[in-house]
């Protein structure tokens, strides 16, 4: 009886809740003054809430506040049941229609401001949260209306939103109310769930329906943020809630929006707020437990059991990986320790980790394998995941039973790390990623656990020579690294050291990688670069910079004069008399203190040794290799006496080349000197190049893919060819000064250039013209002169005067740069492409000799850019892009030769001459057109696609290239075109099918 009184008086108080709405619907329609509407509504909204009337009165008409002050009021109980009939029922719904369009349109702007809070937006503010939302939302994409002002009617739904919502704590009101949400027999968990995922829905929807202008609280950014403290803080005061159903719901709620605020690309906000009220609580935990803390006090703990119930509840994957991932960069933002970070991914996913399949792949899949951590994070997943102990337990663990977990992802780890095609395909950042959890699961793994497992010992092995062989110092670092910790664990009284930066006690897993401000890896001074020389370097290591400095210096020499007259023999000895000269005066000077002192003999051998002067004797001595100090003594002197370019160097070019290429360095130099005697060498065969470039290029390109030469050698030739090029690309010459004056210079004072000279006998008269008479056309003119005696006569001396210029010679003369290369370029370079992807017995480019491929390929770039604005660029530039274009060159495996690949074409684009390419396309060549769409379209793959940064960076430069190319290239071409037309010059009808695209545009030419 008691509930059928119940529901009938609900069902009395809903009819009268619907009528008086009604009645204000009605009398708002009627309305001719704002004061009417404030009425109106005032009167419905005394009887919904505790209304202070004086509060209005005051800023109305006096017409109207005896009708404000004589509105009915309902006592506490009854108001209580309107506000439930109006907000559950279908009267807010059909009143808030009518206050935020035709109230907002037409009568809010006049509202006083005590009425505008008291009376319009007390009806959003003080009602059901949920409803409210529901009915606010959808109005800010209203529609545009003739009689609606729609800018008026979004704006003001803005403000009521961030009011609501944010000013007064509406979303923490949403997830109170859930938690209370009325249950009933027929209520099931499906209903909860879908008004929970509905209301969550809605509200994170919010920053994405907004206008532009929209207040800065509803951008997404500020957005998340306000509500998601809301919630966190709403959570932590309702820990006293004791019924597990109430809480399970409010928390259904929280992990809904933070699953929604994940989705939407906004988890960083998420956990920027969620990890220092996390790792505040565990700081809190550590300081009052001075034991060991076990996970006792933690699973005790009723926050941390409220973390955790939060973390149940969220369903989605996506979201516990996002909120995994940035909440392991938060920690490392925020400088946690080791202890501290492993409690706090305990409290949050130890029990997923258990029960859900997900999360722990997650974790040892996704994380170790996929992603890319700094150290410090990535020691905690290994801590957390795969060790499964705190680390303030370590070293009790030590020496005992490892895990399972751990052999099994040392597994995984290095069967990944052994792949040949991970080392040439993954970027370094991921290499050295996995190589550091490689690294640091090893460190914790015995000799005994080692020989449990299978194929952990084949791996590292295989690994290792893999990475040595890679041209990046970087990567050969990180097989070093991983030899010295396997064979500690093997041996760890013989550590093998393969690398001088490995002899400190700890190991630098980050290889000297940075940690961006996102908390990843990222390549600094550390990642290896081809340089301007072609070869390859680490930042920081002064020793190749030193070396490079040194061959610069030495490859500089100073012009002669060409009628100097030189001794070969005194070319290269000067320096060392210099030094015999210093010595003998220091030691005269020393006998004068005392004649007892003992003679150094060791002097005597200077005088001893045998002094080259002839290139034939240089090539004899290079050939017994079983004399060091003779070859030792020839390298020194090679290089000047080439430079002097002796007669016979023509006929010995190829011999001395061939027999330089063959001298083994390290078996005549002196230990610790190699890399000396090898710039000689180096030095000597650029020079030779240098002075006689067809002679010794021929014999060079037969060594090149000669069986008879190693990997090293190749290189060099390779280098040596980079080297010349430059050099006779920047060569310097000497030109006479440029002579100011006329063009028609006088002997002695100025006359006009018809007139005869002035010199004669001494006393002699001028010149005068005789006209004849004999005929009437005078193909000549005659002039005559008096002359005096010829005992007068002036006696003309021996010495001739041939040129008005100075006789000194480097005055009148200047250095003149002119490049010589495209003569040569020939030469250098078709019979080096000529065969590359042949595979002969010990040369196979294609495969296992990648570094000499790059090192051809950039050698050929450098020639086309020697070559550059000359003739012979247009006619070489084809056949290279031909190699180029060759998918086991463009598309080969590893990065060093896609980015010699790169390299190559940018110097293409750098070194044809827009008028050139205008004019192939004019004549019907499309060979350059055709290559140059292919770089373009190339490029744009590598950008897209490559996984090596060096190589997607070099391509977005490569495509500023071709787009400047192909602008200047259609200016050239219109200019062409327009030139023809004046002339009525018909084109070549393969005009059409060359195209010169320019990125980023629709434009063709």
């Amino acid at each position: 009886m008691e509930a059928a009184a119940a529901a009938k008086r609900r069902r009395e108080v809903e009819s009268q809740v619907i009528e008086k709405v009604g009645e204000v619907i009605r009398e708002i329609e009627r309305a001719k003054h704002v004061e009417q509407v404030i009425c109106a509504l005032h009167s419905l909204a005394v009887l919904l809430f505790p209304i202070d009337s004086s509060l209005i009165s005051g800023s109305i008409d006096e017409r109207y506040k005896e009708q404000i002050v004589s509105a009915k009021v309902h006592a506490a109980n009854e108001r209580d049941d309107w506000w439930s009939a109006f907000y559950q029922g279908a009267a807010f719904p059909t009143l808030a229609r009518v206050l935020v369009l035709d109230v907002a349109s037409n009568w809010l702007t006049c509202f006083p401001l005590s009425a505008k809070k008291h009376i319009y937006d007390v009806f959003f503010v003080n009602g059901l949260s949920i409803e409210v939302v529901q009915v606010l939302v959808p109005f800010l994409q209203q529609s545009s209306s003739n009689h609606l002002d729609v800018n008026a009617i979004q704006s003001n739904v803005e403000r009521l939103l961030v009011v609501c919502l944010l000013d007064n704590g509406g979303v923490l009101k949403m997830a109170i109310h859930l938690a209370v949400f009325p249950k009933s027999e027929d209520t099931t968990n499906d209903k909860f769930k879908s008004a929970v995922s509905r209301v969550a829905q809605i509200v994170t929807s919010i920053p994405d329906k907004a206008r532009l202008r929209a207040p800065p609280l509803l951008s997404s950014h500020l957005f998340f943020k306000q509500i998601t403290i809301q919630l966190l803080t709403g959570m932590v005061e309702r820990l006293a809630i004791t019924n597990k159903s109430d809480i399970d719901v409010n928390l259904s709620f929280l992990g809904e929006i933070f699953s929604r605020i994940a989705r939407r690309g906004s988890s960083d906000v998420l956990l920027s707020e969620v990890t220092p009220q996390i790792l505040r609580h565990v700081r809190s935990c550590l300081s009052s437990n001075t034991d060991v803390v076990e996970t006792n006090a933690f699973e005790s703990n009723p926050e941390s059991q409220l973390w955790l119930k939060l973390m149940e509840a969220i369903t989605d994957p996506y979201t516990i990986e996002r909120i995994a991932e940035q909440l392991l960069r938060q920690l490392a933002t925020e400088h946690a320790s080791d202890i501290e970070a492993y409690w706090v991914l305990w409290i949050l996913f130890h029990h997923l980790l258990k029960f859900r399949s997900s999360v722990r792949s997650m974790f040892v899949d996704k994380f170790l394998l996929w992603k890319v951590f700094p150290v410090c994070c990535l020691r905690w997943i290994l801590q957390f995941a795969v060790l499964e102990y705190s680390p303030i337990n370590d070293l009790q663990t030590k020496g005992h039973e490892t895990t399972n977990g751990l052999l099994h992802t040392a597994e995984r780890l290095a069967a990944v790390w052994s792949k040949r095609d991970f080392v040439q395909s993954a970027p370094l950042e991921q290499q050295a990623y996995i190589t550091a959890a490689l690294g640091l699961c090893l460190e914790k793994m015995s000799k005994e656990e080692l020989d449990k497992t299978k194929d952990v010992m084949h791996s590292i092995l295989q690994g290792v020579s893999c990475r040595l062989e890679s041209p990046a110092d970087l990567v050969r670092k990180m097989a070093s690294t991983i030899a010295l910790v396997f064979s500690k664990v093997v041996d760890p009284k013989n550590p093998l050291y393969l690398d001088d930066s490995c002899n400190g006690e700890s190991i630098d897993w980050e290889f000297g990688l940075t940690t961006s401000e996102k908390g990843s890896l990222s390549i600094s001074n550390a990642e290896n670069k081809i340089d301007e020389t072609g070869t390859s370097q680490t930042a920081g290591s002064g020793k190749g910079r030193d070396v490079k400095s040194k061959s610069k210096k030495s490859s500089e020499f100073s012009l002669v004069d060409p009628d100097e007259i030189i001794d070969p023999v005194t070319l290269n000895y000067e320096s060392v008399s210099d030094e015999n000269d210093d010595d003998d005066a220091s030691q005269n000077s020393d006998s004068s203190d005392s004649s007892l002192q003992p003679y150094d003999l060791a002097d005597d051998d200077t005088d001893l040794k045998r002094k080259f002067s002839q290139l034939v004797d240089v090539a004899g001595a290079l050939r017994k290799s079983d004399d060091a100090d003779g070859v030792e003594m020839a390298l020194d002197v090679a290089e000047s006496l080439i430079r002097a370019s002796p007669d016979e160097l023509t006929h010995l070019a190829g011999d001395l080349a061939r027999t330089l290429i063959q001298v083994r360095c390290s078996d005549v130099a002196v230990e610790g000197e190699e890399e000396s005697t090898e710039e000689k060498r180096q030095r000597a065969l650029i020079a030779l190049v240098v002075m006689r470039p067809f002679e010794s290029l021929d014999t060079l390109n037969k060594l090149l893919y000669s069986p008879n030469v190693d990997v090293s050698q190749r290189i060099m030739i390779l280098d040596v060819m980079t080297l010349a090029a430059e050099e006779l690309a920047n060569a310097k010459t000497m030109k006479p000064k440029h002579q100011t004056g006329p063009l028609i210079s006088t002997i002695s004072e100025p006359q006009p250039w018809f007139l005869p000279s002035n010199t004669g006998p001494l006393g002699a008269g001028s010149w005068k013209q005789v006209s004849d008479t004999g005929t009437l056309l005078n193909y000549s003119n005659r002039y005559e002169r008096e002359l005096p005696l010829k005992g007068g006569h002036v006696k003309r001396g021996k010495t001739r005067r041939w040129s008005l210029r100075s006789g000194n010679l480097h005055e009148n003369q200047v250095e003149w740069s002119q490049n010589k290369f495209p003569l040569y370029a020939a030469a250098f370079m078709l019979p080096a492409m000529q065969g590359f992807d042949k595979k002969r017995h010990g040369v196979d480019l294609l495969g296992r000799d990648f570094l000499v491929l790059g090192k051809l390929i950039y050698m050929l770039g450098v020639c086309m850019k020697c070559a550059s604005m000359h003739p012979e660029a247009s006619v070489l530039a084809p056949l290279l892009l031909d190699m180029l274009r060759s998918r086991e060159v463009s598309h080969h495996k590893e990065a060093y030769v896609r980015r010699a690949v790169l390299f190559a074409a940018s110097c293409v684009l750098v070194a044809l001459h827009p008028s050139s390419i205008a004019s192939s396309l004019v004549e019907g060549n499309i060979e350059i057109s055709e290559g140059l769409e292919w770089i373009r379209t190339w490029a744009l793959h590598v950008a897209d696609s490559d996984t090596d940064r060096e190589c997607y960076t070099m391509a977005v430069s490569c495509l500023q290239l071709h787009s400047e190319m192909a602008l200047l290239a259609s200016r050239a071409l219109e200019s062409a075109e327009s030139t023809f037309k004046a002339k009525s010059i018909s084109l070549s009808s393969d005009l059409s099918k060359g195209t010169i695209k320019i990125p980023n545009s629709n434009v063709e030419y």
